[in-house]
């Protein structure tokens, strides 16, 4: 890590040293819209002469080389319109322009979350307002990425989430192209911390679902790309709530240097004491985050931004520690009701500390040319130690209610004992270096290349055991027996090449690249190209087309190498998936306000696929490329502002996903991630006349996941599992501080979490009773919780 500092160090003296003076007589600028996004392909014309003139490339910066004077210059766009500026003279290079939408168009800026008009890649945009005020458990931010179509996560415990049939672990995640990891040994959602993104700093959100471009990397789901915000003045924000508290502030210190700095602090005690396990929980999770922003371009440069360094820097720290005493679980049917009494003894903990850097230094050697360079590295240490003993009874319940015995057991159908222990630590650190590069080959095309270097070393230790003790009968289960130790060096090169063009009317976009990447560990050599062309026709309502076609490789990284006994299996191979996604947005009028409506069917192909099962948020691979799969689905998304100053959207994600493992010839089963049904919606609304009184409301309904009982590989997902849904709803009022010397706004916060009291079944333990049949016994997710919160800004 060291290192790399002073190779980074070392590389900042090298490009100030480098740089140089712009030429005279040139006006060069940057346009922008009203968030301070840049509009690419926007028009600057000479008014005085209009064969001369040039387009701002994908950054927005423009340039124009003219014999020294003073010009009226003619900025248009066909979504904002024109503006038009006078007198500007020659040799002027630090102005922005900002482009407002036309009134009388159906804009992108009055409808939040679609994708910009000009733009060819399939990213959603998405508020990140919506993301801190999304009523959640814990205002995790990952949250609001399950209300999108396609996304699913039954467990509001988890900040894990899976895409369109994919699981946890094939989805990539960015910080300012910095990459970012959750934890390895967490193994249920009670255990894990917040996620890494902190809500309070983001400035953008681009989520793709599938058919992402070449210049980002390898992973068979998605990939979220997160934008952390670069304040122009003093802003904050300090949180306090039942279940934890916030704050942030970031500010421009110069015309140099902007910060950011954010730390959460999650205590999740009160919630976990709505489950059904009774006993001490002692959760604690505090992240502390910093980022930074310096313009290293120097005082004799006539361009903007020529140089810039973004510096990441994070710190999680979780301790998690349970005391179990308890539980009470009754599950079956309406004819027979069964009741399981467990007592225990032990103790369960959980500890990791993650400690990460990055740097995205960027370089503009000319209007034309802009290089980055990323730098990030990642140490995280893990243990986990858990020695637990349950002694149960499992009966009959009387469900007579004229019964004298009404609600009482009156069967025994069996008593037993389970227990488990394991003694796991993991050290791991991982590296990455990256080089990127964008070149304005004309008016209409972009050209972009890059090479990357990435090193893994993860040292595992894994000790761990469960037996059942059930109807007379000892049950060694050897899915969680396992003892031994994992020494992983990896390096990873990889590399992309990609082309932009758009036709000069605007109507046709393509963007045709590829992607490979060598592995050392099993000498694998992958090819992915990806085509994606976009087509918008000249209608009188804004609509688009687009198809996106492409192969996504994931190499194993570390999960995928341990099969069910927990042995390394040193030959497997990259998964493969071939994506194929038709799209179409429209924009129409409803209420006389723009609403967008948006549509992608989908088909993925997959080969070589490793097979796992899943328990709870652990994956259990099954460590080898036996299994060929396919998923295909329907996802609809309408958004706009419902009630006049809000943002809120529905979803509906419609789903089939299958798997073949060689071996069992079974055929096509499901996966365990095949949701058939996913519907989300996301609701605000304020008092008429009264926007400082707020609702919110958040809602997820999701079909139930396959299941099956362990060990048995031919009854592998036979059954399918329970719904899962949820509503939880809040409610805020804001005071404005106008005589305060610091403080603006103080907001406060009412939040009913699941609504509903929905018993929402997470995974099954399975028993054996005295007649011989396998009982699924639900572990159901937190009850109705009432939380409070209190927020000042500043």
């Amino acid at each position: 890590m060291y290192d790399l500092l002073r190779l980074f160090l070392f590389s900042i003296l090298l490009i100030i040293n480098f740089i140089v003076s712009a030429q005279l007589d040139i006006i060069e600028g940057r346009i922008v819209d009203e968030k301070g996004e840049p509009i690419p392909a926007a028009n600057i014309l000479i008014k005085s002469d209009r064969t001369k003139g040039t387009v701002s490339d994908a950054n927005g910066y423009f340039r124009i080389e003219l014999v020294t004077g003073s010009y009226d210059l003619i900025f248009s766009h066909v979504q904002y319109g024109s503006h038009e500026l006078s007198d500007i003279p020659t040799g002027v290079s630090d102005f922005i322009v900002t482009l407002k939408p036309e009134a009388t168009r159906l804009d992108d800026v009055q409808v939040e979350g679609q994708r910009e008009r000009d733009q060819i890649d399939p990213a959603t945009r998405l508020d990140p307002k919506s993301a801190k005020n999304l009523p959640s458990a814990f205002g995790d931010f990952n949250k609001v990425l399950l209300t999108l179509p396609g996304v699913a996560g039954n467990n509001e415990l988890s900040s894990a989430y899976n895409v369109r049939g994919g699981n946890f672990d094939e989805n990539l995640v960015y910080v300012n192209d910095i990459p970012v990891y959750r934890p390895f040994l967490a193994n249920a959602g009670r255990q894990e911390g917040l996620s890494f993104v902190n809500p309070n700093l983001v400035g953008d959100i681009n989520f793709y679902a599938g058919g992402w471009e070449a210049k980002y990397g390898d992973k068979l789901s998605s990939s979220l790309n997160i934008d952390y915000k670069e304040p122009e003045s003093l802003e904050g924000q300090i949180n306090l709530g039942l279940l934890g508290g916030t704050a942030y502030i970031g500010n421009r210190i110069n015309d140099d240097i902007q910060y950011l700095f954010g730390a959460r602090h999650r205590d999740s005690r009160y919630l976990l004491g709505t489950l059904e396990t009774d006993g001490q929980y002692l959760p604690s999770y505090t992240d502390a985050q910093a980022f930074f922003t310096f313009d290293l371009t120097g005082k004799n440069s006539q361009q903007i931004n020529r140089t810039k360094l973004n510096w990441l820097l994070a710190y999680g720290r979780n301790r998690y520690l349970t005391l179990p005493e308890s539980q009470t679980t009754e599950f079956g049917s309406v004819s027979q009701n069964l009741r399981i009494q467990t007592a225990f003894e032990g103790r369960e903990e959980l500890d990791y500390d993650t400690y990460q850097s990055g740097f995205n230094l960027s370089h503009r050697w000319s209007n034309r040319f802009l290089s980055r360079w990323i730098f990030s590295g990642v140490y995280t240490s893990e243990r986990e130690n858990y020695n637990v003993e349950g002694a149960y009874r499992i009966c009959d319940v009387d469900n007579n209610p004229g019964s004298n015995s009404f609600n009482e057991c009156v069967v025994v159908r069996g008593v037993g004992t389970n227990f488990s222990y394991g003694r796991n630590r993991l050290e791991a650190q991982i590296y990455n270096l990256e080089w990127r590069n964008e070149y304005l080959l004309s008016d209409w095309s972009i050209l972009e290349a890059g090479v990357g270097y990435n090193r893994n070393i993860i040292d595992d230790e894994i000790n761990e055991y469960a037996f059942l003790d059930s109807a007379g009968f000892i049950n060694i289960n050897e899915n969680e027996t396992i003892f031994n130790e994992l020494a992983l060096n990896t390096t990873s090169i990889t590399g992309y090449l990609q082309s932009t063009i758009f036709s000069k009317d605007s109507m046709h976009a393509v963007n045709v690249g590829g992607r490979f990447n060598y592995l050392d560990y099993n000498g694998e050599l992958l090819f992915s190209p990806r085509v994606i062309y976009r087509f918008k026709p000249n209608w009188q309502r804004e609509t688009s087309f687009r198809l996106s076609i492409g192969k996504y490789s994931q190499p194993p990284f570390y999960r995928e190498l341990r099969d069910l006994s927990g042995e390394i299996q040193e030959d497997v191979e990259a998964q493969q998936s071939i994506h194929i996604i038709g799209a179409m947005e429209r924009v129409f009028n409803w209420w006389n306000r723009p609403f967008l409506f948006s549509t992608e069917v989908y088909y993925k192909s997959m080969n070589n696929i490793i097979a796992y099962d899943i328990d709870n948020v652990r994956l259990r691979y099954f460590a080898n490329n036996d299994a060929e799969a396919f998923a295909y689905g329907f996802d609809f998304r309408i958004n706009g502002e419902f009630i006049p100053g809000t943002q809120s959207w529905f979803s509906l994600g419609i789903l089939k996903t299958k798997e073949d493992i060689t071996e069992d010839d079974k055929g096509f089963i499901r996966r365990p991630t095949d949701q058939n049904i996913n519907l989300a919606f996301y609701f605000e609304d304020h008092l008429p006349g009264d926007p400082s009184m707020r609702v919110y409301v958040n809602t997820v309904f999701g079909s139930g996941y396959p299941l099956g009982p362990p060990n048995e590989i031919n009854a592998r997902n036979i059954f399918s599992g329970d719904e899962y849904y949820r509503v939880d709803i809040g409610a805020s009022k804001s005071f404005e501080l106008k005589n305060h010397k610091y403080l603006k706004t103080l907001w406060l916060r009412a939040e009913v979490l699941n609504v509903l009291g929905a018993d929402n079944t997470l995974s099954y333990s399975w028993i054996q009773d005295v007649t011989g049949s396998q009982l699924a016994i639900p572990n159901s997710l937190s009850a109705r919780f009432l939380n409070f919160r209190i927020s000042a800004d500043f």
